[in-house]
């Protein structure tokens, strides 16, 4: 039994020396996993910075150091570009007839029409008072009738002494003078008939009528009203219900425009886009803002309404030109110009006029041929003369032939 209680207490220190052995293996092995875990990781964004940069390595050219600084050149080539200018303009009628009053006016009995109500030629659009037209029409009737029995008693008093004449009974003067009676009252016949033909074409100008057909854009009176030959337009008609848009252009794009070209149009407060047609420019140009107007034909359309305010881009036709993005491009008083990279790797001035703008960039209308090596961005940056490292990019071109 004593034996068995050495044996039992001497072993105690051989089992703590193998448990203090694993841990420190477990201590190891754990370092090792971590250490080979941070290569990975470094391996991993080494490769990863490669792939994202490689493509950028250029190799310097004989004279360039590590000091030479990298720019990104393009070639835009030469392509189709649609011309197309982007204006807003103001909605109108093509052609606005003012209707007001044309004879002498009176009191407003009633109106016929409302705003937006469609109208034919010659249709009474107010009726205005004519009681006592319609008196003077009658009594001039009657002075009609007067006149013509007159005339009826002179032709026969004339006829009775043309017949003792012959007999001696009634002398030449005689004749004479009634002869002149008759001509008198038949001139008076003539006299109030003409004077009532007056009234009656007064009378009928009395309502105010539709010059032509058209839509009804305003009306400014009401029954009840007096209106007279100074009283300002009644109605508004937009004849055959044409519209138009009165789009305003800068010098430079109304000259790229012509008679024909279309357009489409978007009003505000709608997405429906309708086409038109120019049919006028502008002989001159505004001295306040340098802008001409460009006049568009529209079909009507609800939409359309004159005074509205819309949008529209107009077709200025196809050209063939470079085209460069906007950071490429630099001016000064001297005007528009780029920066070219030349065959020794240094930076030349290269004046140019610009064209139409797109969102696929400016077309250079003038200085470049499309294969020079461009400077895409940061030329201010640059000096004339300097030497760089030209780092190619795709063409300007090239993206937008995809």
């Amino acid at each position: 039994m004593n034996y068995e209680s050495r044996m039992e207490f001497g072993s105690t220190p051989d089992l703590e020396i193998e448990v203090e052995d694993g841990t420190e293996a477990r201590a190891r092995r754990k370092k090792r996993l971590i250490i080979a875990a941070a290569v990975a990781v470094v391996l991993l964004a080494l490769a990863a910075y490669m792939l994202s940069h490689g493509s950028e390595d250029v190799a310097f050219a004989p004279g360039e150091d590590a000091t030479t600084p990298a720019v990104t050149v393009i070639s835009p080539g030469a392509g189709t570009l649609e011309g197309v200018i982007n204006v807003t303009g103001t909605l109108a009628a093509r052609r606005a007839m003012p209707v007001g009053v044309v004879g002498d006016g009176g009191r407003v009995v009633s109106v016929q029409v409302e705003p937006g109500d469609w109208v034919r030629a010659g249709q009474v659009l107010a009726v205005i008072d004519r009681s006592v037209q319609d008196q003077q029409v009658d009594s001039q009737s009657a002075q009609i009738e007067i006149a013509q029995a007159d005339l009826e008693l002179a032709e026969s008093n004339l006829d009775r002494a043309l017949q003792l004449v012959d007999r001696g009974f009634i002398s030449q003067a005689d004749v004479d003078r009634l002869t002149a009676t008759r001509d008198a009252a038949a001139a008076r016949v003539r006299l109030a008939r003409a004077q009532y033909r007056e009234l009656v074409a007064r009378n009928d100008r009395l309502n105010i009528v539709a010059p032509a057909a058209g839509l009804v854009l305003t009306r400014d009176v009401e029954p009840g009203q007096v209106v007279g030959a100074g009283t300002p337009v009644l109605f508004s008609v937009a004849r055959g219900g044409e519209m138009e848009l009165l789009a305003n252009l800068s010098e430079d794009d109304l000259a790229r425009v012509n008679v024909g070209a279309t357009a489409s149009v978007i009003p505000v407060g709608s997405d429906k886009s309708f086409t038109c047609e120019i049919w006028q420019i502008s002989p001159v140009i505004d001295e306040t803002d340098r802008q001409g107007t460009a006049r568009c034909a529209l079909s009507y359309a609800p939409e359309l309404r004159p005074g509205g305010f819309a949008s529209a881009r107009i077709d200025s036709g196809a050209v063939v030109a470079p085209r460069l993005p906007e950071s490429a491009i630099m001016s000064d008083e001297d005007g528009s110009y780029v920066f070219i990279v030349d065959g020794n790797n240094k930076v030349v001035r290269r004046p140019v006029e610009l064209g139409m703008v797109s969102d696929d960039g400016i077309a250079i209308a003038s200085g470049l041929d499309g294969s020079e090596p461009v400077v895409a961005r940061a030329g201010g940056f640059l000096t004339v003369g300097e030497t760089v490292r030209p780092v190619r990019d795709r063409p300007a071109n090239s993206a937008a032939g995809e």
